[in-house]
């Protein structure tokens, strides 16, 4: 079975190299990295080719002109290109724990999307990660990330939560498990059946949607929100509308009434 791990980008080239170093220190190391990217600019190809030479590892590379935040559609193209029959998808703000894909492959199972969660950074702390401290494991070490800047709450058990208790937790956790882009993953055929992504969303419940087009076909959810962990890198959001989610929330009322399973708006453009 082959693995693509497919992420997003747009203009965030600091982040960016931090979650391609992150896929790079990972525990299983046979997978395809796809870097899906709204439209960046050259210091984005730049990162990438760097990374590659450092590395060895190759990256695909799926560009597409900045039109605004479309993240559906460079995620559809990103879908296409991959060669991946299990696709596990995070973001270019988001760094993965070493043992991020294991924990998905150890999860997945036919019928099943998996869902997992993130833990945020404050901004001075996102600045302070280095390679090193991807590599050595101080990114996710919570006495490390409390001595740069993180304020401890009761969420930084995502962080410290570790095998049978991260299991209970996965299953008393009142979120629910939906597709969340940062961290979620499935089966390309179950991707394919539902059209990939509706192009027609901009910001705000885009990922939400997917999942519930997949849930209208039959799939179920399995929570790894504190097995699967990944920290992610404080940034603004601009491109958050009250348009975009309005108009978001008018197409997902539509999949929740119709119990839509595709649509028409996809991976590819159906009459």
């Amino acid at each position: 079975m082959s693995v693509s791990v497919i992420f997003t980008t747009y203009n965030s080239p600091d982040w960016l190299e931090k979650t391609l170093w992150g896929l790079y220190y990972q525990s299983v190391q046979d997978f395809e990295i796809v870097v899906a990217d709204d439209g960046s600019g050259e210091e984005t190809r730049a990162r990438i080719t760097q990374f590659i030479k450092q590395s060895g590892r190759h990256v695909t590379h799926v560009w597409q002109p900045d039109d605004g935040f479309q993240k559906t559609r460079i995620l559809n193209k990103a879908i296409k290109q991959s060669s991946g029959d299990y696709l596990i998808f995070t973001d270019g703000d988001c760094i993965c724990r070493s043992d991020f894909v294991a924990t998905h492959l150890h999860y997945r199972a036919p019928g099943y999307i998996l869902s997992g969660g993130y833990f945020k950074l404050p901004m001075q702390t996102s600045k302070l990660i280095t390679r090193s401290d991807i590599a050595n494991g101080n990114a996710f070490n919570l006495e490390w990330l409390l001595s740069h800047g993180l304020k401890k709450t009761h969420k930084t058990m995502k962080l410290t939560a570790s095998g049978w208790w991260a299991r209970a937790l996965n299953a008393v956790t009142p979120a629910k498990a939906t597709w969340n882009g940062h961290n979620a993953s499935g089966w390309r055929c179950d991707i394919i059946a539902a059209n990939g992504f509706d192009e027609r969303m901009q910001y705000g419940g885009e990922d939400r949607e997917f999942g519930e087009r997949l849930f209208n076909q039959g799939i179920k959810a399995r929570q790894i929100r504190y097995s699967a962990v990944c920290v992610h890198l404080d940034h603004a959001r601009g491109y958050a509308t009250a348009q975009a989610r309005s108009e978001n929330n008018a197409i997902r009322a539509h999949t929740k009434l119709h119990r839509m399973t595709q649509t028409p708006f996809g991976l590819e453009k159906l009459g």
